[in-house]
């Protein structure tokens, strides 16, 4: 084990920080306003918090910072989240971008929300809850490099009622070009922005998206290789089947016209699992975990796919993989070439735990989940912020990491719980602090109130 951290290495970690917010600096200055101050407060109050946090809990942890303030720079500064976001992903291709190594994955977060308000809430599945519940949808693309990961772009989803609902719209400030988008389209928008500048060999995507075909077919065409989990469920063909315009059946209707699968013998994945032999198995190293090396069983065919019209897609794998130990088993398309080796193919395939670690890493350390905004450009900004703070942390956990080799995301934070300034709290800001509290109850209470009627 490598480890030569001292306290002086541990110092210097809050001037990183500052240093590295200083490059980010110019984004936070519009035409009537500086908001530097405050963007570097929204950081700090999330690096500060414990638990659960958010820009009314901030300012008792982050000296010389009040509510307004931060609410102000969250839900009505008129900064641009974009160029930031843009800048956050130049900086994550200089400190960990690999055209070999690196990947890009898609997934989607799901925020549980009380009311009708808030921007983009609807009754839509949940993944958070595993069930249709009220919430707001948001669909992240994000980085990995071996154990290294973050956030780097997000796509707020907006089903069709809030596209038609004007007033809803106007309240919540959502700029009049927005259109309605799929959320394979929101996804597929970032990977073809991605791939104009970010070096990456792969592209990683959960079972929602690795089983439209339409999204797949995108990626393909573009000469991208992707890993796709997919449901059990789908159906795969062996052999190319055949396909042509069915005869007409006597006394049955019209001439058929669409060109259908005239041998059917199609089989779900979950059921091609059974029919493998024990020969067809192999054991191949997946990545390592803190307590062990992860080894499953891994079988990987060459199929046909079943697409979203009932044709026959481009031949492609289908992995399926066994933790011998859990007994889990996942199913994944991958477009990757014929000749690809297995243990390029299990490294694909175990790339997409890192995207998951991503968002624990989002929701337990940086805050992606804890905010308190309602209208578009609250939520961007916010999210926004929370993708700034994995950067500085995945930076810091770089560089520390040379004199400790296992230093984690979680570690680097509570380094900087301990190193930076917090806010004295004395008896009158005590009074301060709860009448405040009371001001927002007083405020929430009038304007249910004001919904009753």
């Amino acid at each position: 084990m490598k480890f030569s951290l001292s306290a002086k290495d541990i110092q210097r970690s809050y001037g990183t920080i500052n240093d590295l917010h200083e490059g980010y600096t110019f984004h936070f200055l519009t035409k009537t306003r500086n908001m530097v101050k405050q963007s570097y407060q929204y950081i700090q109050g999330k690096f500060l918090a414990k638990g659960k946090g958010n820009m009314c809990t901030y300012p008792k942890d982050v000296p010389d910072c009040d509510n307004q303030s931060l609410q102000h720079f969250v839900s009505n500064s008129p900064w641009d989240h974009r160029p930031v976001l843009k800048h956050i992903q130049r900086d994550v291709t200089e400190a960990i971008g690999d055209e070999n190594n690196g990947s890009i994955h898609v997934d989607e977060c799901c925020f549980p929300k009380q009311g009708k308000d808030s921007v983009g809430v609807a009754s839509q599945y949940c993944g958070r809850l595993g069930k249709v519940a009220n919430c707001q949808v948001g669909v992240f693309l994000g980085y990995t490099k071996d154990s290294y990961r973050t956030i780097i772009d997000e796509r707020l989803y907006m089903p069709k009622k809030w596209i038609s609902d004007k007033k809803r719209r106007k309240k919540c400030g959502v700029p009049w070009f927005v259109r309605f988008k799929k959320k394979t389209g929101l996804a597929w928008e970032m990977i073809r922005q991605a791939k104009k500048k970010i070096p990456f060999s792969w592209i990683g995507m959960d079972s929602l998206y690795g089983r439209d075909s339409w999204l797949r077919n995108k990626i393909d065409k573009r000469d991208m290789t992707y890993i796709a989990d997919i449901p059990c469920n789908l159906h795969v063909w062996l052999h190319k089947p055949k396909i042509g315009v069915p005869k007409r059946k006597k006394g049955r209707g019209r001439p058929p016209k669409r060109k259908q699968v005239l041998d059917d013998d199609s089989v779900r994945v979950d059921e091609l699992k059974k029919r493998m032999s024990d020969d067809a198995w192999q054991k191949v190293f997946i990545r390592d975990t803190e307590r062990r090396e992860l080894w499953v069983n891994m079988v990987c065919l060459r199929v046909y796919p079943r697409e979203d019209d009932g044709l026959p897609g481009k031949e492609c794998w289908l992995i399926i993989r066994e933790d011998p130990e859990s007994g889990e088993v996942k199913y994944q398309y991958s477009n990757a070439p014929a000749d690809t080796s297995i243990d390029q193919l299990a490294k694909m395939s175990g790339s997409r735990y890192w995207i998951e670690r991503t968002f624990e890493d989002g929701k337990g350390i940086a805050g992606l989940a804890d905010y308190q905004v309602r209208n578009w450009t609250g939520w961007h900004h916010h999210m926004t912020m929370t993708i700034l703070a994995m950067l500085y942390l995945l930076l810091l956990t770089l560089q520390l990491g040379e004199k400790a080799e296992f230093l984690t995301v979680q570690d680097a934070k509570e380094i900087l719980e301990v190193i930076m300034p917090k806010r004295k709290i004395t008896r009158e800001d005590v009074v301060e602090i709860i009448f405040e509290k009371h001001k927002r109850r007083l405020s929430a209470r009038q304007s249910h109130h004001r919904r009753n009627k």
